[in-house]
C-alpha cells in the first residue's frame, strides 16, 4: 500500500511538474483584440485555449489595426494579433518582418475579407441567370427603390466608409443610372443593416453593398455578385477608391489578406505546440458569421461566443490542438 501511495504521489508530482514547466515555458501572453466582433471572439478563443490547453497566462489587450500592427512591428508587443488585416499597412508589416520583430503564422480567415454587391439567396434561387453585376443591372424591376419603384435601387454604406466611395465609383463605372438604377444613401451602419434586414424579412428585392465576415450575413443568406472583370490593382488605386475621379472603370474588389501576426520574441520562447496551434487555427467566413449572428441576437460577449464555439464545434477545434490540450480544454468547459 505504501509503495502504491508513493508511486501515485510520484506520478502526480511528475504531472504537476510538467504542467508547471509548460506554464513557465509559455508564460505571460498579450493578445490583441481589435474593435470588431470577429476579432473579439477570436482573441477570446485564443485566450481560453492557450490558458486552459497550454498552461499560458494570457490576457487580452484592446487595440485597433493601425496602432496594434505598428506597435508589433516596432516594439514586438503585443505578442499576438489573432486577426490582422495586413493589406491596410503593407509597408509597416514588411519592415517589421525584415527587422525580425514579427512573423505571420497562417490565416484565421483563409476566405479573406470579402466586399462587394450582394443579393439575397432567395432571389438568386428564383433568378439563376443573375450571377454578375451586369446581370443584375438588366433587371431594375427586381430591386425597386422605395421612393420611386420605377427605378432599381442599390443600397450604399454611410459617408466616410471606403466601401461607400468604391460603390459610388462602381455605380458610375457600370452605368448604373443609365441602366435605370439609383444609389441609395442609407445614412449609417445601422441604417444599412436595418434596410437589409427589412427587405430580407419581407422577401423583397435587394441589391446592396456589404462585406464578410459579419453577423448580418450569418443571419441572412446572401450571394455576392461576380463583377464580371478581374481585379486591376493599378486602376483600383488610380480611380475606384478616389471619390472625385471622373472616369472610373469596372473593377473587382480585392480580397483582403487576413493573417495571425506573432511577435518574433514570443515565437522563440514558447513551445512548438503553441505555435502549431496558432498556425492551424482557422475558420471559414460562414462559420464565424453564424457565430457572430448568435452573439448579436443574444447580446453575448466575445468570451461567451468563444465558449459557445468550443462547446458546439469540438470536431473542428480539436484538430488545431494536441490531444493533451484537447482533454484539458474539454475539462475546463
Amino acid at each position: 500500500m505504501k509503495k502504491l501511495l508513493a508511486s501515485t504521489c510520484l506520478m502526480l508530482g511528475l504531472i504537476a511538474g510538467a504542467s508547471t514547466s509548460s506554464a513557465a515555458e509559455c508564460g505571460t501572453v498579450t493578445i490583441a483584440s481589435m474593435n470588431w466582433q470577429s476579432a473579439e471572439v477570436l482573441s477570446n478563443l485564443d485566450k481560453f485555449i492557450l490558458n486552459e490547453g497550454y498552461g499560458c497566462s494570457a490576457e487580452i489587450t484592446i487595440g485597433d489595426t493601425v496602432p496594434t500592427i505598428t506597435s508589433m512591428a516596432e516594439k514586438g508587443q503585443p505578442d499576438i494579433a489573432p486577426e490582422a488585416w495586413i493589406d491596410l499597412l503593407p509597408d509597416v508589416v514588411k519592415k517589421g518582418q525584415d527587422d525580425g520583430r514579427i512573423i505571420t503564422v497562417g490565416s484565421p480567415l483563409p476566405d479573406g475579407g470579402v466586399q462587394g454587391w450582394w443579393i439575397p439567396q432567395y432571389l438568386a434561387d428564383a433568378h439563376p441567370d443573375i450571377k454578375t453585376i451586369g446581370d443584375a443591372l438588366k433587371h431594375p424591376e427586381l430591386f425597386p427603390a422605395s421612393e420611386d419603384p420605377s427605378k432599381g435601387a442599390i443600397l450604399n454604406g454611410p459617408q466616410g466608409w471606403g466601401g461607400t466611395v468604391v460603390t459610388t465609383q462602381l455605380f458610375s463605372a457600370f452605368d448604373g443610372e443609365k441602366a435605370g438604377f439609383t444609389l441609395v444613401d442609407t445614412g449609417s451602419a445601422a441604417g444599412l443593416d436595418g434596410a437589409i434586414a427589412k427587405a430580407y424579412e419581407r422577401k423583397e428585392g435587394l441589391l446592396t453593398y456589404y462585406w464578410s465576415p459579419t453577423a448580418l450575413l450569418g443571419k441572412y443568406k446572401m450571394v455576392k455578385l461576380d463583377p464580371g472583370v478581374p481585379h486591376d490593382a493599378a486602376e483600383w488605386k488610380r480611380c475606384n477608391t478616389v471619390a472625385d475621379c471622373p472616369d472610373p472603370k469596372p473593377n473587382a474588389w480585392p480580397v483582403d489578406t487576413i493573417v495571425t501576426l506573432v511577435a518574433k520574441p514570443f515565437s522563440e520562447r514558447v513551445g512548438p505546440e503553441v505555435m502549431d496551434y496558432l498556425t492551424k487555427r482557422s475558420w471559414s467566413n460562414e462559420t464565424v458569421s453564424q457565430l457572430m449572428a448568435w452573439m448579436t441576437d443574444n447580446q453575448a460577449s466575445g468570451e461567451e461566443g468563444a465558449k459557445r464555439f468550443l462547446e458546439e464545434n469540438e470536431d473542428m477545434w480539436s484538430k488545431w490542438v494536441s490531444p493533451e490540450a484537447a482533454e484539458k480544454i474539454k475539462a475546463a468547459l
